[in-house]
């Protein structure tokens, strides 16, 4: 099978795969059981290691919304493009997002080609380091992320109130992960039968923050690690909780999440962040789904600081990123895959981040 032997321990890879498979043919439904990863990171491991074909044609799994840079609006993307056009500003950012593109196929690369300061950095403490060795500038970092970064922006942030340093701040685009799944399944657009839970989100929110989906939607969702072995131990127990009709969270990445989450991390961004809404790409503005800073922290925010009025754009033509974040295709049934959208010539963000599932199709999936 393919990629099999490519498992840290194949024969085992092979028994859970045989286990699935036998237990799924139990199912009563006419259709596969429909699974989705709501993490990028799943996504490019399942594509990779071909777990797609190992599990066909009794599991199904679409891609989510897991790709903090692909769910990031046109909107808001123009208004960081802006931003880094205005005089004395240094935009700072992580890579992925230099070649994400905006309306009118604007990206912060082009805006660096024409002369903005756009410059690249590891983490949050890189920008400040660069905010206190350019004082005479004004330093924005491009906060982009879900729950597992945005604690380290907070200690950045707190970082620069204690050291005074004045012209540090940050653009808050960051948002929550249990909210978008809500939108999902209210939506009813597709139909699902378990979510594979993100790993690295987990490991901050805790297992016990999916806890929602099957009391009230009765959908179960097992917490997974990143290694493929992880996953198919994931959807091992989803497919389980399926034909037993016995939906709960299962902590399958018990190494790495525990069921309350890391208290520091929450404790740092209750700290600096309030919740607030959001605007995703492919959702538009869902409630209570996004990071903004607190008032004490107004004098740090970018979006305050340096007020940009931008106008929403439409979606450029033909690119149906949205639908994949949503679970409705997969990135095959897009029209442009391949024939027009390639990661050398990317129309929407799915085909550009090292999480977007279009990325991950184009690359491992024939």
């Amino acid at each position: 099978m393919k990629y099999i032997d490519e498992f840290r321990d194949p024969a085992l890879a092979q028994r859970i795969v045989t286990q699935i498979h036998t237990t799924a043919a139990r199912c009563t439904a006419e259709r596969p059981i429909r699974l989705m990863e709501f993490c990028g990171g799943h996504t490019h491991a399942i594509s990779r290691f071909g777990l797609r074909e190992l599990l066909a044609p009794v599991v199904e799994s679409r891609s989510g919304p897991g790709c903090p840079v692909c769910v990031t609006a046109s909107t808001d993307l123009d208004r960081a493009i802006a931003m880094a056009d205005v005089p004395r500003v240094m935009l700072t950012t992580f890579g992925d997002m230099v070649r994400v593109p905006g309306s009118h196929r604007q990206t912060l690369q082009a805006a660096a080609a024409r002369g903005a300061d756009v410059r690249i950095v590891y983490s949050p403490l890189d920008a400040l380091d660069i905010a206190r060795q350019h004082p005479k500038q004004e330093v924005v970092f491009l906060g982009v992320g879900f729950e597992t970064t945005a604690p380290g922006i907070a200690a950045a942030l707190l970082q620069a109130e204690a050291d005074s340093v004045a012209n540090f701040s940050v653009l808050s685009l960051h948002k929550l992960t249990p909210p978008a799944m809500r939108a999902i399944l209210d939506a009813g657009e597709t139909t699902l039968d378990g979510i594979i839970g993100p790993g690295h989100v987990s490991a901050i929110v805790g297992s016990e923050a999916w806890a929602f989906l099957p009391r009230e939607y009765a959908m179960p969702c097992a917490v997974s690690g990143f290694e493929p072995l992880d996953i198919l131990s994931a959807i091992d127990a989803l497919v389980q909780a399926v034909v037993a009709g016995a939906p709960a969270v299962i902590n399958t990445y018990a190494r790495g999440v525990r069921p309350e989450g890391n208290p520091i991390a929450q404790q740092l961004l209750d700290q600096v962040f309030e919740v607030g809404p959001a605007d995703w790409r492919g959702f538009g503005v869902i409630p209570a789904s996004g990071l903004v800073l607190r008032e004490t922290f107004a004098h740090r925010d970018a979006a305050r600081r340096f007020p940009i009025d931008v106008t929403p754009a439409p979606e450029p033509p033909g690119c149906r990123c949205g639908d994949v974040l949503r679970g409705l295709i997969a990135p095959s049934e897009c029209a442009l895959f391949r024939q027009v959208c390639s990661p050398r010539n990317p129309i929407g963000p799915c085909m550009v981040s090292a999480e977007g599932a279009c990325a991950a199709y184009f690359q491992y999936e024939t």
